[in-house]
C-alpha cells in the first residue's frame, strides 16, 4: 500500500469539491492522471473509496476514513515545513484558515498586511464562513484554525478572545430612525434593506429574520460594505453592518445606531483543536491576528 502526498492531497481535494474533475484542477492534475491516481488507491486498498454519480462523488465509508487520515498527514507536513522554514531557505508554507465577515473586515487586513511583509515566503488560503460552518471546518481538519463568534457551539475547541463585534443599523441623517438611540432588528423587518449579496453576514441576519417568520426585503444586495453605505446613503434602504465597517466606511452623511438584539453584540474567537500544534507559521500568523486585535 503505497501512497505518495500528491494521492493524498488529491482525495482530500475530490472529496471537498464533490467533482473528479473539480479536485483534479485544484491539485493541478490532468483528470485522467487524477482518475488513475484515485483508481490506484482503491486496487492498493481493495475498497471502493467514492460512491459516484451524475451529480458528483461521495467518499464511502473507507473514503472517509482516509480522508480523516488524509486531512491529518497534511497538517503534520505543513508543521514539518513550519519547523524547517527555520533552517532552510526558500522553503514555502502554507496557512489554511476560515473566517466570519466580521473579522474578514475588521481585523484580518492589518494582520495580514505586517504578516506577510514579515513572512514573505508564506501564502494564507483564507475562506469566509459562517460562525456554525468555521467550527466544524475547523473541527474535521480542513483549516488549521479560524475566527469565530462566542455564539457558536465550539465544542471541545481551544479558544483565544478577540475584540467584539457589534453590528449596527446605517441610516441617512435626515431619516426618521437616525434620532434614535437604539432599535431592535424587529422593528425594522418591513423596511427596505441594502445588504450583501452572499457571506457569513448576510446569513447570519437572514436567519435570525427567519426566526422572525419573516424575509429579509433588499432592494439592492452588493459585494462590499463601502457600496452597501453608498447605497445607503443615497437613500435606497437601510442597512446592517459591524460597527467598524460602519466606521472605516467614510460615507459622511450616514447616522449609526445600535442594533438592541443579544445576537447583536459577539465576541470575535480564534478557535482550534490545539494551539500547541498549529504548524509554526500558523502560530505566527495566530500571534500576529491578536497583537492586531489589540491595538
Amino acid at each position: 500500500m503505497r501512497f505518495d502526498l500528491v494521492d493524498l492531497r488529491l482525495f482530500v481535494a475530490i472529496v471537498e469539491a464533490g467533482s473528479i474533475s473539480k479536485g483534479a484542477e485544484a491539485a493541478h492534475l490532468a483528470l485522467a492522471s487524477a482518475s488513475a491516481r484515485v483508481s490506484g488507491m482503491e486496487a492498493a486498498l481493495g475498497v471502493s473509496l467514492l460512491d459516484r454519480s451524475r451529480r458528483g462523488v461521495v467518499p464511502t465509508a473507507a473514503g472517509r476514513a482516509l480522508l480523516h487520515h488524509a486531512r491529518s498527514i497534511g497538517a503534520a507536513v505543513e508543521h514539518m515545513r513550519g519547523d524547517l522554514r527555520g533552517f532552510a531557505s526558500g522553503l514555502k508554507g502554507e496557512i489554511r484558515m476560515v473566517s466570519n465577515t466580521a473579522a474578514l473586515v475588521e481585523l484580518l487586513p492589518a494582520a495580514l498586511r505586517s504578516f506577510l511583509a514579515a513572512h514573505p515566503d508564506v501564502d494564507i488560503d483564507i475562506e469566509e464562513r459562517t460562525s456554525a460552518d468555521i467550527a466544524l471546518a475547523v473541527a474535521e481538519g480542513r483549516a488549521e484554525f479560524g475566527i469565530v463568534a462566542n455564539t457558536t457551539d465550539l465544542g471541545q475547541l481551544e479558544t483565544i478572545p478577540l475584540s467584539m463585534d457589534r453590528l449596527v443599523l446605517i441610516v441617512p441623517a435626515a431619516h426618521p430612525l437616525a434620532s434614535r438611540d437604539a432599535v431592535a432588528f424587529a422593528e425594522l423587518i418591513d423596511e427596505p434593506f441594502v445588504g450583501l449579496s452572499a457571506g457569513a453576514l448576510h446569513t447570519h441576519l437572514a436567519d435570525h429574520a427567519a426566526r422572525l417568520g419573516r424575509r429579509i426585503n433588499y432592494r439592492v444586495r452588493l459585494r462590499s460594505f463601502d457600496a452597501v453605505a453608498r447605497l445607503v446613503e443615497a437613500g435606497v434602504g437601510l442597512g446592517i453592518l459591524p460597527m467598524a465597517a460602519a466606521a472605516h466606511c467614510g460615507v459622511g452623511s450616514l447616522a449609526v445606531v445600535p442594533l438592541l438584539d443579544d445576537w447583536a453584540s459577539r465576541q470575535l474567537l480564534i478557535c482550534t483543536p490545539a494551539f500547541a500544534a498549529l504548524s509554526r507559521h500558523a502560530r505566527l500568523f495566530v500571534d500576529q491576528i491578536v497583537r492586531s486585535a489589540g491595538d
